[in-house]
């Protein structure tokens, strides 16, 4: 709504005297009244009733002043504290590291923002200054040019008054009318995704009411044959999780000489290479087939590692390949609920199981991630794999068929998304896929916004720069045109690249520019009705989560800004866009799994037993890497960092706050309040772990 700029309404607030005003207590017996004039006779039979309600009258008054002391108390708690973190590592810079950018990445963006900043204090000031004196017309809605009422000559005082008209008209004559368009544009996309978020939500109610799902053809399992089963564990200095991946790997219920375990190791670290080819060697000599491979040149990331290990000769043997990622940890069973799935079945190429995560309740963040990630496998895979047979590889946690990895062209090192690539060729290849959401593997989410944010930003980029290269081969595709049309315009487009564009200059550009463009507007639905109904949408696969909502609808925004920078820089192949950093872990198991562990490592041959397996170099090795931690010095303490681009559209969106309060726009000024502070607490990394 455009902002009104008549105040005479708060001006005359104050001097109303002698109006009628009726306060009803929660007792209904008792109520007070203050009207004009001494009329004490028609206050007779209340002056009885006062004096015998007096004491509930004063606890209740108590009762609220003492809830609004305690609601003040906490929220100046709140601001000092946020006040000290901000002195402590904006000025003083205690703990904390300016976020680390390459030259020319990300530095235009951060140009943007800074401009807009700048210009919007200097348009908040302005408006102070009008505001200050009086500056202010009768039209409070300023749609058109015609609409405003220009003073005559003989009432211009002043050149600044003189500059602030002329501010008026160009805003209105040029400024207006491009923002107003592009806001048009935003809140048609932004339907077009609501209503496709509304769709698939109605896909899954339909899948749980019919009680849809995959099911086993033929006989049992008992009567089916095992089939050779590869397993692969891509890792890359990954020290925190080897141990636990390669345990659970090694303990899957599946006949040893039908199934072997590839340990993909790309590790830099000399010191983690001797601790994972040790503990291969370990569970080697309890019975596992597995294998150590290591690549001396780390070239195409996981996609270089495992097409490495594609490339050996016994891989020819294997039907089928499942692929876990270092922090992943399969049950025993896993095998025997996916790869019967297979049977019958000559053109299912890929059986995806779903994500479960020990760290979910870490922190916030880490609550956060949890209600996408549920959307995203409960609504999102579910719905694709039940109606169009096709969804994104999620890269782990899954069983291909080998045939169909060679018939679509293997894994290419041409992306940083490479279970995406895979995915999409194998669909025009006309492969079908199978998400089964009863299936689960233990897993973690990031706990720091450092891993996060790079984390998003690959998973953000890596699509489309992909969409560039697939283009062409989608068009020429013999697939349906229907098919064509879901890859392009939902798989990429909408999902992809129209998601993060308007989200982002939706609600972080376009909403504060209007607040000092009132001629441009911006329908309140559009800030707050839609975007919480889609929240809440988003909650409903995890309902634990409802008391998060509306830190969930604010952190999503904050992240626009990433997911953003990220679509504009895999679009136009910038520089990283092919940028691959290993999301850190932190090794976290339940205590359930600790528990376990424990019990079989009990039965297990002890540590000594083992170590008379393990060659003689190994165990020097180990020795001496025993010796160097040792001698090592303490590590380098970790500090947060400070995320630029962050602070400044929080300080953006606050002065954007400021300028609303001024034209009295309730929703607007919260919105806007809220979301400043979302970023400013995501800027200065409060939001995931902290280090002390």
């Amino acid at each position: 709504m455009a902002p009104r700029l008549d105040f005479s309404n708060w001006w005359t607030r104050n001097s109303r005297k002698g109006t009628p005003v009726i306060v009803t207590m929660e007792n209904p017996n008792y109520s007070v009244l203050e009207i004009d004039g001494p009329d004490e006779e028609a206050f007779g039979s209340v002056e009885k009733d006062r004096g015998k309600n007096a004491k509930q009258f004063s606890w209740n008054l108590l009762l609220k002043a003492h809830r609004a002391v305690s609601c003040v108390a906490w929220s100046a708690t709140a601001l000092w504290a946020l006040l000290g973190v901000i002195k402590k590592r904006l000025i003083s810079r205690q703990g904390v590291e300016t976020q680390g950018e390459k030259p020319g990445r990300g530095r235009l963006l951060l140009r943007v923002l800074r401009m807009f900043l700048v210009l919007s204090v200097v348009a908040l000031a302005f408006e102070f200054v009008a505001y200050w004196n009086g500056w202010h017309f009768q039209k409070p809605n300023l749609q058109l040019p015609e609409n405003l009422h220009i003073p005559e000559a003989t009432e211009i005082r002043g050149w600044l008054h003189s500059a602030y008209l002329s501010w008026l008209l160009f805003r209105a004559d040029y400024i207006a009318h491009p923002i107003q368009m592009l806001t048009n544009v935003c809140i048609v996309l932004f339907i077009i995704q609501s209503a496709d978020r509304m769709i698939l939500c109605l896909g899954c109610f339909w899948i749980k009411f019919k009680k849809i799902k995959p099911r086993i053809d033929g006989d049992s399992f008992k009567e089916y044959e095992y089939p050779m089963v590869l397993i692969q564990i891509p890792m890359c200095n990954e020290r925190e999780v080897y141990e636990q991946s390669i345990s659970a790997v090694c303990q899957i219920d599946w006949p040893k000489d039908q199934m072997l375990i590839q340990v993909l190791d790309d590790s830099d670290d000399e010191a983690i290479q001797i601790l994972i080819r040790a503990e291969v060697s370990k569970w080697s000599q309890r019975g596992a087939n597995i294998v150590y491979r290591h690549r001396l040149v780390r070239t195409g990331y996981k996609a270089g590692n495992l097409k490495s290990a594609m490339g050996c000769d016994y891989v020819q043997n294997y039907e089928f390949v499942a692929i876990f990622d270092a922090d992943f940890q399969p049950n025993p069973d896993f095998l025997k609920l996916t790869i019967p799935h297979f049977k019958g079945n000559p053109e299912l190429g890929l059986v995806q199981a779903r994500w479960s995560f020990v760290n979910k309740d870490e922190n916030l963040l880490t609550r956060l991630q949890y209600i996408n990630l549920c959307f995203h496998f409960e609504v999102e895979q579910q719905v694709n794999g039940v109606l169009l047979n096709f969804f994104g590889f999620n890269g782990t946690a899954g069983v291909w068929r080998i045939k169909a990895l060679e018939d679509s062209g293997g894994w290419l090192e041409r992306t940083t998304v490479e279970d995406m690539d895979i995915a999409v060729r194998a669909h025009l290849k006309g492969w079908k896929f199978i998400f089964l959401n009863d299936v689960k593997v233990l897993c973690e989410v990031p706990e720091s916004y450092e891993a996060y944010r790079k984390q998003q930003h690959r998973w953000h980029s890596g699509p489309m720069h992909l969409f560039r290269l697939c283009l062409p081969d989608i068009i020429r595709s013999k697939i349906s045109i229907w098919k064509k049309a879901n890859l392009i315009l939902l798989f990429f487009l909408l999902r992809k690249l129209i998601l993060p564009f308007y989200s982002f200059t939706l609600f972080c550009v376009i909403l504060p520019v209007t607040m000092f463009v009132p001629e441009a507007e911006l329908p309140v639905w559009v800030i707050c009705y839609v975007p919480v109904l889609m929240s809440f949408l988003n909650i409903l696969p995890a309902p634990r989560s409802f008391p998060f909502i509306v830190p969930y609808l604010l952190f999503e925004n904050t992240m626009s800004v990433t997911k953003f920078n990220a679509m504009v820089s895999g679009l136009f192949q910038l520089g990283s866009s092919y940028e691959w950093i290993v999301t850190k872990k932190t090794g976290r198991s339940s205590e359930s799994d600790l528990l376990a562990a424990a019990e079989r490592e009990s039965k297990s041959m002890s540590l000594s037993k083992i170590h008379k397996g393990v060659s003689e170099s190994e165990l020097s090795e180990l020795s001496k890497l025993q010796e160097e931690q040792e001698k090592a010095p303490p590590p380098v303490r970790k500090e947060n960092k400070i995320y630029r681009k962050e602070l400044a559209l929080a300080f953006l969106l606050l002065v954007a706050a400021a300028r609303s309060l001024l034209s009295a726009q309730g929703i607007h000024f919260y919105f806007l309040l809220f979301q400043g502070v979302s970023f400013l607490l995501v800027g200065l990394d409060l939001i995931g772990e902290q280090m002390s």
